[in-house]
């Protein structure tokens, strides 16, 4: 990540964003040569003068004050998220003799592993700054990569990525079903998100570079500055074992793990997705216990008789 225009590229593509009408703007039947907002009808509104606004945007200024770029966040109607995205990538531009260093392999630690345990047979996943899986239970694991090693979090080297997944692995695209385009927005906001706050992170450079180049959605949907925070989100799935689902992905913070977070999936009380979450985690159950007996007593698993339960 180029670290010094980033600033400049969030406010000219938010800008060329923004229709005139929504900022109050009359435009006369005018023809108008650019998208979104003119440069000085944007400092017009934010009250910062043009020649200023204009270095601002070019990255030839870097020193914005909290002020300013508050202006800046309401003439350009940014949410709470996108405003404190904006002052990330201001404090980033500041920081032009910043060095990158590689850090320290990130882990999920003993508590955060009897917290994941706690959640019993309720999905639980627990995934890094750089949406790494750090570990999971084995819900989780059946729920949104049973088609991986259940082991792979513990391997640094080769711990799956959920961006990786959604925009390159077909399971996972499978998966996601009707909110697949959905679930990419979110994932992209949310790198942007990690971008801003991380902007000396080579590895989280290397895998925005990678999925740019390997994936045009992916570019696409980057070139758009959307900003997205972890909370709560809702989508369609279409499990291999289950069949269809509706579920809400809630997301937890790790406390004293920068950046780490813990993403539970639940449904509806009293719905078909419930049932079917539970169904999972019987067939996942009924695995295991088969796994542990001796190979002539194992039988193929009934999935329609454990429904039948």
């Amino acid at each position: 990540m180029d670290r010094k225009p980033q600033l400049g590229e969030f406010l000219s593509t938010r800008r060329a964003q923004l229709r005139p009408v929504d900022a109050g703007i009359p435009e006369y039947g005018e023809r108008r040569r650019v998208p979104g907002l003119r440069r000085e009808e944007l400092a017009r509104l934010a009250g910062v003068g043009l020649s200023y606004y204009t270095r601002l945007e070019q990255g030839q200024s870097l020193n914005a004050s909290p002020e300013v770029l508050d202006a800046l966040a309401r003439a350009l109607g940014l949410d709470e998220v996108e405003r404190a995205h904006l002052h990330d990538l201001a404090r980033a531009a500041r920081r032009t003799g910043t060095t990158r260093r590689r850090s320290a392999p990130e882990r999920a630690g003993d508590t955060t592993r009897q917290l994941l345990a706690a959640f019993g047979d309720t999905p639980a996943i627990v995934l890094g700054r750089r949406s790494d899986v750090l570990a999971w239970n084995r819900t989780a694991h059946a729920l949104f990569a049973g088609h991986l090693d259940p082991r792979i979090p513990d391997r640094a080297a080769q711990r799956p990525n959920t961006a990786r997944l959604v925009f390159l692995d077909a399971h996972t695209r499978d998966l996601y079903d009707a909110d697949w385009a959905k679930k990419a927005r979110d994932v992209v906001g949310k790198l942007r998100f990690a971008a801003g706050r991380h902007p000396d992170d080579p590895l989280l450079a290397a895998l925005i570079g990678e999925l740019a180049m390997k994936s045009a959605e992916f570019a696409s949907m980057w070139s758009e500055h959307r900003v997205r925070e972890w909370d709560l989100a809702t989508y369609r799935m279409h499990h291999p074992i289950v069949g269809r689902v509706r579920l809400n992905l809630q997301t937890l913070n790790v406390p004293q793990e920068e950046g780490q977070r813990i993403v539970v999936a639940t449904a509806d009380s009293g719905t078909a997705s419930e049932a079917a979450l539970r169904l999972l985690a019987q067939v996942v159950a009924e695995t295991e216990h088969r796994r542990t007996e001796p190979i002539d007593r194992t039988e193929p698993i009934d999935v329609a008789e454990l429904t039948r339960r």
